[in-house]
């Protein structure tokens, strides 16, 4: 109501100043009429003519009126150019900072929450240069000055950096206005103010900061280079170090644009997701669940029966499905697209010079224009004391312990409640280990809904998994042959005997052996990286697990785009990284998936937002596939159909998850959802189900209740 009071307040007085031909004062002719009887009142009167003066520029700058520049020739006419100048400078950049308040309180909010998406990128660069470029326009007086207040208003820009830059940043502009108003009197027209050399030489100064800019960019990067001596020519345009989903795609994409790529792979092509991750996990958890299907027949209408497990031959079909991908990832498909794949340790000499000790022994030495380094991460092990006698395994040596095995481990303790401790406790105790589960935080999944967890929770402790969440583990002991772990809750310790313990308390980043510290590359748990994915050699990139600040396959592939097309285009154009839509899911059974925001982050960062909910169980085909567990969680905006996050707990979560992502990636809001056509009957209708739930609860009432009376009185 505010808001509308000031609107109408303000569109009041900018009409009466037309209907009342104010404006027809401030142009030249009008101030040139009356110029002799102005200057006679001020001779009576200065300091009483110097504030009505400034308070009428104020006015006309605060409601962007025409006649600004009128109002400057004028003051230069009635106080010269010093005292002119002085008063023109600070009305104008009063007057400017209120407009940008009145844009500011009256039009932002609107304007972030519908256009917020793409914003981000706008926004993000207000914060960080947005004095800078404020400074650049000020400077050149043919933008517009009203338009900057009012735009600027829309942004994330401090009201004090807004006035200070103004008032710095027109002072040059003013003195050409107010030293044209000294002589007014022998002006014809605005025009002559501003002649075509002036104008000239403005565009020039507006410039002058961006080419500084530039120079001072140039002046960094050779300062960083300075103790280097750069090739004068080079071996390949891009090397890549680490042969993973995010070196993968770099090398890819700079074949594919005839780049001559070199990649440096010292172990397995695919990296940790094909030979010690995603694929292999998968793959057990799918043989876990048939297990558990079998024991659980009895809900299809089938008897019941205990599946005869023969874990080697469990293990025998993961490492078929790996050799099964490979071929993917292989030298030989890379070789064929164009990449030169050497098997080896890539370590960096210089900015520009890689050495490779090659896995025959040999020594290679290459230069190239351009770096990427996705060197990935590896398992973390926290350092409990008697850890390293507990022959502990973790996500890499996992699987080769494994395979050794004839039967799973009768005592299985996973040390983790994140992602991958859930997926493998739940699999190994589907395949007949007892599973103890120790997590050192309240609850497991953390990261998502307390709702999410318990569901989570609740479906591992029906496979038998004994979740100990707040539990701090202690230290590892050895009793003869006997292992155990130690965990301790309310100061009370607790020993747990083990057969195999499994370290997945989460990764880190391969920081150390290719020569980081030697060229002072920043690491601070990652690789740091600016917007552009560039270390601190702009010519040196990193992508994947090794940069952050996600460890997904999928954003490593992601980051890996913009890392290689920078990396080999970047001196025409660079592309900012774009984290604003990024999905996940964690396998269990039911699965589950996330894009966005969750509720207890929403309310962690004061997001207002509005909660919509689907339970899965009233689903056709989850109740005919006798799966009916789970639910479709939907953040939007108060009152809108525009999605913030979303959360889905259930069979094929991930799955469904993918129409979200695309959404919002897109700035579709639930409604197209909802008008879109699904398959009956398919899990996908939980989608658009969810949609008609936001649907009802913002259904017209007053709108219904009319038609209910039409229809009753064309009843008769």
């Amino acid at each position: 109501m505010k808001k509308i009071i000031l609107v109408a307040a303000l569109i009041g007085v900018i009409a009466g100043f037309f209907i009342f031909d104010l404006h027809q004062l401030l142009t030249l002719d009008g101030i040139k009429g009356s110029l002799g009887q102005i200057q006679d009142w001020r001779a009576q009167t200065p300091v009483l003519a110097a504030a009505i003066y400034f308070g009428v520029y104020v006015i006309i700058t605060a409601l962007s009126l025409p006649g600004a520049a009128i109002m400057t020739l004028v003051g230069g006419a009635l106080f010269g150019l010093g005292w002119g100048l002085l008063l023109v400078s600070f009305a104008s950049s009063i007057g400017a900072l209120l407009a940008f308040l009145v844009s500011r309180y009256v039009l932002r909010d609107w304007v972030q929450s519908k256009f917020g998406e793409r914003l981000i990128a706008i926004n993000e660069g207000v914060k960080k240069d947005g004095a800078f470029y404020l400074f650049t326009l000020r400077l050149v007086p043919v933008f517009p000055f009203f338009v900057i207040n009012l735009v600027m208003g829309l942004t994330p820009m401090r009201a004090a950096t807004f006035y200070w830059v103004s008032q710095v940043g027109m002072l040059v502009g003013t003195v050409v206005y107010v030293n044209a108003g000294t002589q007014l009197a022998q002006l014809t027209s605005l025009s002559g103010i501003l002649s075509p050399e002036l104008l000239l030489s403005f565009v020039l100064l507006g410039l002058f900061p961006l080419i500084a800019n530039k120079i001072i960019s140039i002046i960094k990067s050779r300062r960083v280079y300075a103790r280097w001596n750069k090739p004068k020519k080079f071996d390949r345009n891009m090397i890549v170090i680490g042969g993973g989903a995010g070196g993968l795609v770099a090398s890819y994409i700079g074949a594919t644009v005839k780049a001559k790529v070199t990649l440096i792979e010292a172990h397995k092509m695919g990296g940790d997701c094909l030979n010690y991750g995603c694929v292999p996990s998968k793959a057990l958890i799918r043989s876990a669940k048939l297990a558990h299907q079998m024991r659980n027949a009895d809900k299809y209408g089938l008897d019941a029966a205990q599946p005869t497990l023969s874990f080697k031959k469990v293990m025998a079909r993961i490492e078929q499905i790996v050799r099964d991908i490979e071929p993917h990832d292989s030298v030989e498909r890379y070789t064929e697209l164009g990449v030169e794949v050497l098997q080896g340790y890539g370590r960096l000499i210089d900015p520009w010079t890689v050495e490779i000790k090659m896995n025959d022994g040999s020594t290679q030495t290459l230069t190239a224009r351009s770096i990427v380094i996705a060197a990935g991460a590896s398992p973390f092990v926290p350092p409990l004391p008697g850890i390293e006698q507990s022959g502990y395994l973790t996500s890499d040596t996992l699987w080769e312990e494994c395979a050794k095995l004839e039967q799973p481990p009768q005592k299985l303790v996973v040390l983790g409640g994140g992602p991958i401790g859930c997926e493998l406790a739940q699999s190994f105790a589907r395949l007949g280990s007892a599973v103890t589960q120790i997590e050192m935080l309240p609850r497991i999944l953390i990261r998502e809904d307390e709702d999410v967890s318990a569901l989570a929770q609740k479906s591992l402790e029906s496979d038998g998994v004994n979740i100990l969440a707040g539990h701090k583990a202690l230290r590892c002991e050895n009793d003869g042959e006997d292992k155990f772990i130690v965990v301790e809750k309310d100061g009370k310790e607790q020993r747990i005997p083990f057969d195999m313990l499994v370290c997945a308390v989460g990764r880190s980043a391969r920081l150390d052996g290719y020569g980081l510290e030697e060229l002072g590359i920043e690491t601070n748990r990652t690789v740091l990286t600016n917007d552009y994915l560039e270390t601190l050699y702009p010519n040196i990139y990193a992508a994947g697990d090794v940069a952050g600040p996600y460890q997904f396959t999928h954003t490593a592939a992601h980051q890996a785009w913009y890392a290689a097309v920078n990396a080999l285009f970047g001196q025409f154009k660079r592309f900012r990284v774009d984290y604003r839509v990024i999905p996940w899911t964690t396998f269990i059974d039911p699965e589950v998936a996330r894009v966005g925001i969750n509720e207890q982050e929403a309310k962690e960062q004061g997001i207002e937002y509005e909660l919509t909910r689907y339970g899965i169980d009233d689903l056709d085909r989850a109740i005919a596939d006798s799966a009916a567990v789970g639910f479709v969680k939907v953040l939007t905006v108060p009152g809108k159909d525009k999605i913030l996050g979303v959360t889905i707990a259930g069979e094929h979560a991930g799955d469904l998850l993918a129409e979200f992502v695309l959404a919002m990636k897109h700035g579709l809001g639930l409604n197209k959802i909802l008008e879109t056509i699904h398959t009956y009957p398919t899990w996908a209708e939980a989608n658009k189900y969810a949609a008609g739930e936001w649907k009802k609860a913002h259904a017209p009432e007053k709108v219904l209740a009319l038609l209910e009376r039409y229809h009753a009185w064309r009843r008769g």
